[in-house]
């Protein structure tokens, strides 16, 4: 994986716990291919270990495909799921890893599925994407299960199936390492990422059949110039309304890298979601209030015509983390906590909806 970001301390901007310390590539310059691969792990301390040595391999083999086409900017962020962590790295443990927090509101539903690993696979071009899928699946071989694999692709100037461009707020630059980045706040862990994925199935027969005027409404945005719609005449229920997320007067953002998929022989059209922070609480706060609503009754109508079809949150440490991955897993007869130990329910995670973050000026220290 390449060294894409040197992280600095975001409390005043001078190097952070050790200057040698890198992020994987998760602020990078948007892509036309992706490819999203989830995996979950076979039981046994085998599958453990070959999932450790990927961790020290990925690297190489980024290198090896990458080489052969350089202007095709191929990258991998590796992730990892809040069961399979204590496994395979025992403490320290991300301060806020925890499995994703399903939601159910009415007739929605944010659902939580399985994920131990996560591959997220970018660049210019599909048969690059592809060509490193398949070398780490058989780098991995028989250690893990494949749940999902999903290809994207960028749909014309950055647009979603629905047909509004998709991620004109996102942060660039310094702004992107800030909010998508772990400064001083968790020094065992800075320079990783929080990432949430979810993959959403569109109704586009039902959406088309809309006025544009009302799916401008319910996107927040104007469709043909994406110019943000005036206050006055946005609804509180509109999706960039809901997933604007200000606390102490500050705007929390989060990186978005979505693309659009799908099988237009099977009907099939999505948008897979996938957001990185540096603490996964702010995408947590917009997905309660797409599903439930702020207030509550006042939820994101854009689900009415999408449904989440997956849900997972992982962490991505540090390549310098990674780099230091080797041997044998911690031992095995350590406490392992189960899906159903960990699992949060909707009505908890609703109640989290009503405090605050607790992540003030994201300048490198949580509220007390």
């Amino acid at each position: 994986m390449p060294d894409a970001n040197p992280i600095t301390d975001l409390t005043n901007g001078a190097p952070a716990a050790s200057s040698s310390v890198t992020s994987q590539a998760v602020v990078v310059p948007l892509t036309r291919d992706t490819i999203f691969l989830t995996l979950t792990a076979k039981p046994g301390d085998e599958s453990l270990v070959a999932i450790r040595s990927i961790c020290a391999d990925l690297p190489a083999l980024v290198r090896a495909v990458g080489f052969r086409e350089p202007a095709g900017n191929l990258s991998c962020v590796i992730g990892f799921g809040s069961v399979i962590w204590d496994r395979l790295f025992g403490d320290p443990r991300p301060a806020e890893l925890h499995p994703f927090r399903e939601i159910r509101a009415g007739a929605r539903h944010a659902v939580a599925t399985p994920g131990d690993v996560f591959f997220h696979i970018r660049a210019e071009r599909e048969d690059l994407c592809f060509e490193l899928a398949s070398l780490i699946m058989m780098k991995l071989g028989n250690a893990v299960t494949p749940v999902d694999e999903v290809h994207g692709f960028r749909y014309f100037d950055a647009r979603d199936l629905l047909g509004f461009v998709d991620g004109t707020e996102n942060p660039v630059d310094q702004e992107a390492i800030d909010f998508a980045i772990i400064g001083s706040d968790d020094p065992a862990f800075t320079g990783g990422s929080y990432v949430i994925v979810q993959k959403y199935l569109h109704d586009l027969t039902q959406w088309n059949a809309l006025p544009t005027e009302a799916q401008e409404r319910i996107i927040g945005r104007t469709k043909l110039s994406d110019v943000e719609l005036d206050d006055a005449v946005k609804p509180t229920s509109a999706h960039n309304a809901l997933t604007t997320i200000v606390e102490n007067g500050q705007e929390l953002k989060i990186l978005r890298e979505n693309m659009a998929f799908g099988q237009a022989g099977h009907g099939e059209f999505g948008t897979y979601f996938i957001g990185y922070s540096r603490t996964p609480r702010i995408t947590e706060t917009m997905l309660q209030n797409m599903f439930i609503g702020r207030p509550p009754g006042t939820y994101d109508r854009l689900l009415d015509f999408s449904t989440a079809k997956t849900g997972s949150l992982f962490f991505a440490p540090s390549s310098s983390f990674l780099d230091n991955i080797s041997g044998h897993p911690p031992d095995s007869t350590a406490t392992e906590a189960s899906p159903e130990a960990e699992a949060i329910s909707s009505s908890s995670a609703a109640d989290t909806s009503k405090q605050s973050l607790g992540i003030g000026s994201l300048k490198g220290h949580k509220d007390e």
